[in-house]
This record gives C-alpha cells, structure tokens and sequence, in this order.
C-alpha cells in the first residue's frame, strides 16, 4: 500500500485548505484512517480519525474547524481544514492505523 498526500501549500490565516490522501490500491473498509501534522521541532501528533463505523475523533486544537471524510470508491481520505491558524503550520501525513504504511507528507504552511 502507498499513500499519497496531495494539496498542500501556503495558506492565508483564516482560510481554508483540503487534503486528500490517495491509496495506491484498494484499502480494507475496516482499516481506519488518520491524519497526522508535525510542527518545526515537534512531536507527529494525531489531528484527526475515521472509523469503519463513520465515527470521526479530533484532536482539541481543531475540533469545530477541521473535518475528515473517506470515498471508499476513490481509496481516498480527506482531511478539511477550516480557519487555518499559523501554529497549524506542519507538514500533514495520512496514515493507514493499525499497520506501518504511512504517506510521505506534504507541507502546509498558514502565513500571510
């Protein structure tokens, strides 16, 4: 399995930013998924959770803001940020739970 994080980039304080995370084939309904960040000189810390059941957990700092979704048919995983803060500046990782397979990360950085 290969995960691929797409979107990405520099964006504005308060605005949005939507990250899928795409699977190289085709992944097991009862595998959760999550999304990760990692800040400069931080800990990876794990922002958000999808569950088989449809249950989502947040991390504290974003619940309200950001949202997780998957599209079973597309292998894809989305992670929707809403009022982007600039400590949310991290480089985002999707990850397969349960298993090692990770994606390679791609960088959002909140500045204006």
């Amino acid at each position: 399995v290969q995960l691929a994080e797409l979107g990405g980039g520099l964006v504005q304080p308060g605005g949005p930013q939507r990250l899928p995370c795409i699977a190289s084939i085709c992944t097991s309904r009862l595998n959760p998924m999550g999304w990760y960040r990692q800040a400069p000189g931080k800990e990876r810390q794990l922002v958000a959770s999808i569950f088989s059941s449809g249950t989502t957990n947040f991390a504290d700092s974003v619940k309200d803001r950001f949202t997780i979704s998957r599209d079973y048919a597309k292998d894809t995983v989305y992670l929707q940020m809403n009022s982007l803060k600039p400590e949310g500046t991290a480089v985002y990782y999707c990850h397969l739970l349960e298993t090692a397979y990770w994606g390679q990360g791609t960088q959002v950085t909140v500045s204006s």
